[in-house]
Order: C-alpha cells, then structure tokens, then sequence
C-alpha cells in the first residue's frame, strides 16, 4: 500500500528556536498513529504543518500525492488542541455547519453520536462543560469520511468514563484505507488502539515501530517504552 502521508526533511523554526528538525515521516492507510512526544516536542507543529495551517521553512509533504492546499484539506479531518468553534453557536447549528462546509460529512452519523453521549442539539457550545465541548468537537471532526484524520490531544479533557465511548468512536468511523494520527499525553488510555507509536523529542523523530513490534522486540508496553525513554 502506497504511503497516504509522506513528510520529508522537513524544517521549522520560530524566532530563531528550531522546532522540527529534518524529520521525516511515513504513514500508511488503514493506520492508526499514536503521535507521542513531551510537551515543546513539535507535535502541534507537525500537524498544522500537514494541515497547512504554517508553512515548513523546507522540505516536502504530500497527502495522497497532494501537497498542502486546496485538495490536500478535502482529505484531512483535522481536530485541533485549542478551541476554535464559535461558543455561541447550537450544537446543532454547528452540525448544520460541518454539513454545509463539508461535503464528505456525515450529518445522520454525528446526530447518532451526539444522541448516544446525551448531548442536546439545542446546547450553546459555551454552556457546555470542557469535556463535552472537546466530544462535540471529537464527533464533528469524525463524522467526516476523510483519508486522514489528525487528532491533537482528543481525550486531553474528557473523563475516563467516556474515553472508552470516543476511542470506539475513532476506531469504527474511519474507513480501512483511511489513517489516524493521534497526539496525546494519555499513552495508557489510547495504547490498545494504536497500530504504531511514533516518539517525537526536540523536533526529530526517535523511533517509528509497531505496537506490536516493541511488545515483541523491546518486551514492553508503549506506556513503560515511553516513560523509559523520556525519564527526566
């Protein structure tokens, strides 16, 4: 299967402190990533690179053979870290929007979704609680049927009792050539439904394995892998 994301040498600063440093990536379909890194690592700048939201000083990245823009952006469903939905919309005006915006999203499956967490669609985004504002998002961004999702920190605010709910939300709303990049700190909660951890330090990538792999070869759980290699 041909590579759906490629990153090569790529390059970034901010005045004058490097942030990713000739990193190259390689993500195949039918994938799902655990992007994992301390904080200042490059993550979020890794995905706005890819989502062409900066622009890399140099080096190359295609998404299905598409650098960033225009058709690069009708493949990607991007969940940003912060907020940015305008809090006083309804949960359902924002649906309504996703579905006007989007023409890959999928209105009957976000409603099911919303329905299945008690969200109310006649909700003002800004009277919701953090951890549901971050489900709204969630479900808005995974109700698209894109080829890529990149996801930065989905479950950072979301009680464990619904962690379980969004991680089966993720694994069973993307397509099997589809991938899945996940940022996160929670490396426990997210493990058993990676294929792949790629760990990220100081802007350049220090190992790209299978889960399956480093249970194997390293004989131990990505969680203890990456308390091991990061131990301050």
């Amino acid at each position: 299967m041909a590579d759906l994301l490629v990153c090569e040498r790529l390059w970034k600063g901010y005045g004058g402190r490097q942030v990713l440093t000739d990193l190259n990536l390689n993500v195949q379909g039918g994938r799902i990533v655990g992007l994992l890194g301390p904080n200042g690592s490059g993550k979020t700048t890794l995905m706005k690179l890819v989502n062409g939201l900066l622009v890399p000083d140099s080096g190359k990245i295609l998404v299905d053979g598409f650098a960033p823009g225009v058709e690069s952006k009708k493949r990607v469903s991007y969940l940003p870290d912060a907020d940015y939905l305008p809090d006083w919309m309804t949960v359902d005006r924002l649906v309504n929007m996703f579905r006007d915006f989007y023409g890959d999203f999928d209105e009957a499956k976000a409603r099911e979704m919303l329905s299945a967490l008690k969200i109310s669609a006649g909700d003002r985004l800004k009277t919701l609680s953090k951890g549901t504002k971050e489900k709204v998002r969630l479900i808005l961004a995974m109700s698209r049927k894109a080829e890529l999702y990149m996801l930065d920190e989905p479950i950072g605010g979301v009680d464990p009792a619904a962690r379980d709910y969004i991680l089966r939300t993720i694994i069973g709303n993307y397509s099997e050539n589809a991938a899945v990049i996940i940022s996160t700190h929670l490396i426990y909660d997210i493990e058993q439904v990676l294929d792949e951890a790629v760990f990220l330090r100081g802007g350049q990538i220090m190992l790209h394995k299978s889960v399956d792999a480093i249970r194997e070869e390293d004989g131990k759980s990505v969680n203890d892998l990456f308390r091991e290699v990061f131990r301050c």
